[in-house]
């Protein structure tokens, strides 16, 4: 884990969901997954809106041609934990079809705008996840 994501994890935690910098007023939660590879837990932390009762994370790694690493893992194990604040919950992670994605993808940029540059920047379908508590 990068020394940037480990600050702002510990940031997350020690202020109850809360982060300033890059993240200030941003909604914010940190993803668990199971590495795909290594089987071992990776924690990220991600913006997020909500769809419904869902929360819509995107795949976008700042806009470069490949995805990041945590997507790979949540293709391996749909099954992730969610905190947000100082709640922590088991989740199951949707990747969406692209009609949907194309859609919650649109609704996030408005929300979070530099998510309209990311897309802009490469070829590849940012894709579009969503958590579902289970």
């Amino acid at each position: 884990m990068s020394d940037w994501n480990t600050s702002v994890i510990e940031e997350f935690r020690k202020n109850h969901g809360k982060v300033g910098g890059a993240f200030d007023g941003s909604t914010l939660l940190l993803l668990t997954t199971i590495g795909a590879k290594s089987g071992k837990k990776r924690i990220i932390p991600l913006v997020y809106t909500e769809e419904g009762d869902k929360y819509v994370i995107i795949a976008s790694k700042g806009g470069a041609d490949s995805h990041p690493d945590w997507f790979f893992n949540v293709v391996a194990n749909d099954q992730v934990e969610v905190e947000m604040g100082d709640e922590k919950f088991k989740a199951k992670a949707e990747i969406t079809d692209e009609a949907t994605r194309k859609k919650l993808y649109a609704q996030h940029a408005s929300r979070y705008p530099g998510f309209l540059e990311y897309q802009q920047k490469t070829k590849r379908a940012i894709p579009v996840i969503l958590l579902e508590r289970i």
